[in-house]
Formats: C-alpha cells, structure tokens, sequence
C-alpha cells in the first residue's frame, strides 16, 4: 500500500469538526445554486449578420484567409 492510499485511509476514519461540516455543506450548496443558475441562465444572444462558424481571432487579432490584423 503506498503513501497516499494510506493517508487517503486515515483521512476516511477522521471525524470532522462541526464547522467543518457546515463550511462543506455550505460549498455544496454554492455548488448546487451555481449549476442551477449556469443550468437557467441567459444564453448569448445570436448574431445577426456575422461571419459563419467561430470567431476567427487568434492571439488577440483578427484573422481571415490567412491575413491578420491588429485592432
């Protein structure tokens, strides 16, 4: 058994403090409102009269057939 089984064994045994189990369940919760919010949330809006596919920047410029430029 290596090192980190071992410890990962004796972590598992260990009781949590009281307020370490609120501080996970708090982060939990945090974590459960954020899904649910990035789940419901707003999408971008579509672009109206813009170039096909993703945008072509690429290292902060603009680049299309091959030719880039800076703005």
């Amino acid at each position: 058994m290596t090192a980190s089984e071992q410890s990962k064994i004796s972590n598992a045994d260990k009781k949590l403090t009281p307020q370490a189990q609120r501080a996970l369940a708090e982060a939990e919760a945090r974590r459960r409102l954020a899904d649910a919010h990035r789940a419901a949330g707003p999408k971008a809006p579509k672009e109206i009269g813009g170039r096909k596919g993703p945008d072509p920047t690429r290292y902060g410029d603009w680049e299309k057939d091959g030719l880039a430029c800076d703005f």
